[in-house]
């Protein structure tokens, strides 16, 4: 822990100054978060956007690799709504568009109970037929965020899921939290720790797990740094995978970065973190 809290503290390079253009020739792609360094669920943010333009006007490659648990035109139509312009949206990659890729190779015909909202039904169209109402009838469970009834309350979760270990659970957001906006809200991959938790298994598709990045676009051999602002997702999946990394300290984290400082939080998470922004500017 002591040796990693020195490498975190030595190797994290403050760029508020000199801007992502100063190191953006070293790298062939960048993996960019969506939610938390380009937008906030409400408002999208002109410098993160500004970035964007300049990596493309350098011949660099870029992929908006976030954990939505919904299908890329989903997502795209979203962006879209908050003015998000065409070739941008082309970048987009969601952990759904991922999860939904092994559905309908491994799963097709199954039945399912679903844990999330109705906004999150675009997932399964093509197999709602599948859904069941009863979870002690399914095959697997899909999980894809809270219940809007319960979007507070894990004990229910737990009440829920407590005799039905032995199925597995598809988990299509990795993300443990997310802030829309000033609001803090839980995400499914808070149901799927208590999930785990009681003794069953997921499979996780999304940040910090590589598939979602090899789906996403051809990485081999090439130099890529990864930005986010989620040490457990963003910055451990960079770790993971060797890649460089760069955390917005704006976002997810920011009051513990402020309280404690960037090298105690990369300690906290076991984190490898090159670079910080408070916010991605070029």
């Amino acid at each position: 822990m002591w040796f990693l809290s020195v490498i975190c503290h030595l190797m994290t390079k403050n760029l508020d100054t000199e801007g992502l253009k100063s190191i953006a020739q070293n790298y062939d792609l960048f993996f960019i978060d969506l939610w938390g360094v380009v937008h906030n669920g409400i408002n999208l943010h002109s410098k993160a956007i500004e970035v964007l333009v300049e990596i493309e006007n350098c011949k660099k490659k870029y992929v908006l690799l976030t954990n939505a648990p919904r299908p890329n035109s989903t997502v795209k139509t979203f962006l879209k709504k908050l003015g998000m312009n065409e070739k941008i949206l082309q970048n987009v990659y969601t952990s759904g568009e991922a999860a939904l890729t092994y559905l309908k190779k491994k799963h097709l015909g199954e039945n399912f109970y679903h844990i999330g909202p109705p906004r999150d039904f675009d997932l399964f169209l093509d197999f709602e037929k599948n859904k069941s109402k009863d979870i002690n009838l399914c095959n697997y469970i899909l999980c894809t965020g809270l219940f809007d009834n319960y979007d507070n309350d894990l004990n229910y979760y737990k009440d829920l899921l407590n005799n039905h270990t032995k199925k597995k659970m598809i988990c299509t957001n990795p993300d443990l939290i997310v802030d829309r906006g000033n609001k803090r809200e839980l995400c499914a991959g808070s149901v799927a720790m208590v999930f785990e938790k009681l003794g069953g298994e997921v499979i996780y598709f999304g940040k910090p797990y590589p598939e979602v990045y090899n789906q996403s676009t051809d990485n081999k051999n090439k130099k890529i740094l990864a930005i986010g602002d989620n040490l457990n997702t963003d910055i451990k999946g960079a770790n993971l995978l060797n890649y460089d990394s760069m955390i917005i300290t704006n976002g997810i984290h920011k009051e513990e970065i402020n309280r404690d400082g960037i090298e105690k939080v990369c300690k906290n998470y076991e984190a490898l973190v090159n670079f910080m922004q408070s916010e991605l500017k070029w």
